[in-house]
């Protein structure tokens, strides 16, 4: 595995969580890092990305306002910090790496250079 997200959980609406994204065998620092999501019985969805050179960052527009991406290249790890959960959220978050940010569709986003295992948000009404 060459990239794994962790930090996911259960928590209750309007609360907050932190995933993070850690690299194994490789440098992130020229690589731009994804998240996307996926809810059970839903096609993947883009979520944010952040570029590796000047570290510029997209949203998508269901979490525009309440989630950032960060980086920490010296820890070859990524961040997002998600607040305002809404049960809408719920999902597996997996994070990518891709020579520039995608477009947060499905064709654009797929195949990413490496992916790896997700991890699971919860969130109750």
């Amino acid at each position: 595995v060459q990239l794994q997200a962790s930090g996911g959980g259960l928590v209750q609406t309007g609360h907050s969580l932190r995933l993070s994204c850690a690299a194994s065998s490789f440098t992130l620092d020229y690589y731009a890092i994804g998240w996307f999501r996926q809810a059970p019985g839903k096609e993947r969805e883009g979520v944010s990305c952040i570029s590796g050179p000047d570290r510029s960052t997209s949203y998508a527009e269901p979490v525009k306002g309440r989630f950032t991406i960060s980086r920490d290249n010296r820890k070859r790890t990524v961040y997002l910090q998600m607040n305002s959960l809404k049960p809408e959220d719920t999902a597996v978050y997996y994070c990518a790496a891709y020579t520039a940010c995608p477009r947060f569709d499905i064709d654009s986003m797929f195949p990413p250079a490496y992916w790896g295992q997700g991890t699971l948000v919860t969130v109750s009404s």
